[in-house]
């Protein structure tokens, strides 16, 4: 009697953004690499961006749409399965345990092996601030990763919903000061360029946004031997 060949599960990545267009800017080419090789792409954005306007003309319910409307065609040019918004206000994020359980809520929903999130240790740089809510995000997924999401005994309710707890492999962070691991993107850069064009509430006409993202790819792959590529700092979870 033949043998049946059980199927082998799709690794599965959920990139945790704090605000449209995040997952692009910040992993763009690397997801859209790793869809490419077959692996699934999950898109939580933990608000829907509605203060990122300097048009003084703009409203918080306007913006809303149109972001969420740019996130998602964003993300089918990346090649993600899937968008999921959480309702949190834009820059007003904080690491409550309320955040927290709704990003657990997420993992043990989609199940992933990898997770892709905002680096919370960097607060600033020589001429940049990180984004509080990128901090906040940032800390809330690690803490929602472990133990949290792991250990069945956190947020029992959602066991009796279906939600079994759920341990990640890997986590990549974006944005550290010191990267451990480069990830080339020669391959999948335009698709990155056109997935950020799609936010034109936040880059408008992006008449040099593919220079100036070639640019800094260039800068983060070259000292490594890569000729364009996204940079993060990589945890492999303890087996």
């Amino acid at each position: 009697m033949e043998q049946q060949v059980q199927a082998e599960e799709p690794v599965r990545v959920l990139v945790i953004g704090a605000h449209p267009d995040d997952p692009e800017f910040a992993c763009g080419g690397t997801s859209a690499r790793w869809a490419d090789e077959g692996k699934e792409i999950y898109y939580l954005v933990c608000t829907r961006g509605n203060k990122g306007s300097s048009d003084s003309d703009m409203t918080q319910e306007r913006l809303i749409q149109i972001r969420e409307q740019e996130q998602r065609a964003a993300a089918k040019i990346i090649g993600a399965c899937e968008v999921n918004f959480l309702d949190f206000t834009d820059g007003e994020l904080a690491p409550t345990l309320e955040f927290r359980e709704a990003i657990v809520r997420e993992i043990r929903r989609v199940r992933p092996q990898i997770v892709a999130t905002h680096d919370p240790t960097v607060v600033y740089s020589s001429n940049h601030i990180n984004h509080p809510d990128h901090r906040a995000v940032g800390t809330a997924t690690l803490d929602a990763i472990y133990p949290t999401a792991r250990d069945r005994l956190n947020f029992p309710h959602h066991e009796r919903e279906g939600l079994l707890a759920h341990k990640v492999k890997e986590v990549y962070l974006w944005g550290a000061a010191t990267p451990t691991v480069w990830v080339d993107i020669s391959s999948t850069i335009d698709r990155k360029v056109e997935a950020l064009r799609c936010h034109v509430s936040q880059v408008g006409k992006a008449e040099n946004l593919a220079e100036r993202i070639r640019e800094r790819a260039k800068h983060v792959g070259e000292p490594q031997g890569i000729p364009l590529a996204e940079a993060f700092f990589r945890i492999e979870m303890a087996r």
